[in-house]
């Protein structure tokens, strides 16, 4: 598959890799042909059951998501509930999203270098790349080709001081951090 104009492809946390767009249909609620551009993930999907059913969520365990409601509702002014967003690859925390900044902390992926994919089902080897600490606008730059943490040191800041709060919290394999909350994906 190609995932252009979006940068690498599954298996990395470039948006090539993990943006997914979904569609949903409830005509009760959610307004037909609205198009939402804030960022959800799968780890609002609770939340945002438990808030259209009027449910209290357990107490005794973190809950790491959110209810986007407001947004499939089409709510003026909705906006993403969560402050950041953060990219884990196993273990390894690879990248943060705030609004429309992506920072990727230093990282090795995987990555077919520009070449196609494979024919007849046959897949091509993948090499290995390195990406070092790189700011992206995802407003003006989706493919996430233009490194501009130079250009805004605040936002890196920023970002970083996100992330090492996230460490604390579930840890971080490549600085060897163990977060307090480290816990195990939950079973149904």
């Amino acid at each position: 598959g190609c995932a252009l104009p979006l940068r690498e492809g599954k298996g990395t946390m470039f948006d090539g890799g993990c943006r997914e767009p979904t569609i949903m249909r409830w005509p009760a609620r959610i307004p037909a042909g609205r198009v939402c551009g804030e960022m959800a993930a799968t780890i609002d999907v609770l939340p945002t059951l438990a808030d259209i059913l009027d449910v209290e969520l357990p107490a005794d365990r973190i809950i790491d998501g959110k209810s986007i409601l407001p947004l499939m509702e089409g709510r003026a002014g909705a906006k993403s509930p969560h402050e950041a967003y953060y990219f884990y690859y196993g273990n390894e925390l690879q990248a943060i999203r705030s609004g429309k900044w992506k920072l990727h902390f230093p990282h090795k992926y995987r990555t077919l270098g520009g070449r196609p994919g494979g024919k007849g089902g046959m897949p091509v080897p993948y090499e290995t790349a390195r990406i070092g600490l790189a700011l992206f606008d995802l407003e003006t730059d989706i493919g996430e080709t233009t490194n501009v943490a130079e250009e805004h040191p605040e936002v890196v800041a920023r970002l970083e001081a996100l992330a090492e709060k996230a460490r604390k919290d579930l840890g971080d394999s490549r600085t060897g951090q163990r977060g307090k909350n480290v816990r195990p994906p939950g079973r149904l």
